[in-house]
């Protein structure tokens, strides 16, 4: 309390005052270091350099705020759901972080209005808004620590815009994503039941595998084939988006199948003489456009 008097002081001498005020309605307190906050909402596609010559934009701060993120929505996800399963926690803590979320909570507190990006990118980045607040979380982090951060999510994300019970009884469907994914970019998808076998308490523990292009996607657990499907499908889209190495080998995979797929012979003899895995393939022939 003592400091953010002392910092309001010291604004009333800055001739950045405005920039201060309006972080401050969205964080509570005043930046320290306004630059984080000021370079967190600068999208790649301004090509501004620092006086280095670096491209200056929020990639970097977008990767940290991803992870720390991720730690402090589990921590007060644990917290709240005092002796839930390990998957109920991870679940919970998915449907925060996902873009579709964090892109609403980046329009509810303002974000979306400090965004500096090129008109011409912005048609067909649809996670701007929530790369942003990612970058956001990560100033906050590197600003103020851990502590700051996550009582900025509890006070002003959590309690105002998101109830915690109700959303985790919320399904999200994150193999009809990846179905739907796998159909706009004519990509083929299987998930196979790999494994199944008991707990310690003697529950049955499904395990699945999904791959996109004959390439593992993901691998999930579930006490039911279709939570390790969900969680197999949960793995392979954030694979999707953060993996290029992933998504080059995908690419890679898919032309080399389309090249046997030519050189395969009309009506082919197959034999079959040993029993085969479960699989669930999915493979698009609808021609939906990208």
């Amino acid at each position: 309390m003592l400091r953010n008097k002392i910092d309001k002081i010291r604004l009333l001498f800055c001739k950045d005052r405005e920039s201060y005020f309006c972080f401050y309605r969205i964080l509570g307190f005043y930046p320290r270091n306004i630059r984080l906050y000021e370079q967190a909402l600068l999208h790649k596609s301004t090509a501004v350099r620092s006086e280095k010559g670096r491209p200056l934009n929020n990639e970097r701060l977008e990767f940290l705020g991803d992870a720390i993120l991720d730690a402090i929505v589990g921590d007060i996800v644990y917290q709240h759901f005092e002796g839930k399963r390990e998957g109920f926690l991870t679940n919970t803590r998915s449907k925060i972080v996902q873009r579709e979320t964090l892109n609403k909570l980046a329009v509810e507190i303002g974000l979306d209005k400090l965004i500096k990006y090129s008109t011409r990118s912005s048609s067909h980045n649809s996670y701007m808004y929530g790369n942003a607040f990612e970058a956001f979380i990560g100033a906050i982090y590197l600003d103020r620590g851990y502590e700051c951060c996550k009582q900025f999510m509890q006070k002003k994300i959590i309690e105002p815009y998101i109830d915690l019970d109700k959303l985790s009884r919320k399904e999200v469907n994150f193999k009809s994503k990846l179905i739907e994914w796998s159909q706009k970019n004519k990509m083929e998808v299987s998930f196979e039941l790999i494994e199944q076998f008991l707990d310690k308490e003697n529950n049955p523990v499904f395990q699945t595998e999904v791959r996109i292009e004959g390439i593992l996607g993901g691998s999930g657990t579930g006490y039911s084939k279709k939570e390790s499907q969900q969680n197999a499908a949960q793995m392979a889209l954030k694979k999707i988006k953060g993996d290029p190495e992933f998504m080059a080998g995908v690419q890679e995979a898919k032309v080399q199948n389309n090249i046997s797929t030519e050189d395969t012979p009309d009506d082919p003899e197959i034999n079959q003489t040993e029993e085969s895995p479960q699989v669930d393939k999915i493979t698009s022939t609808e021609n939906i456009s990208i």
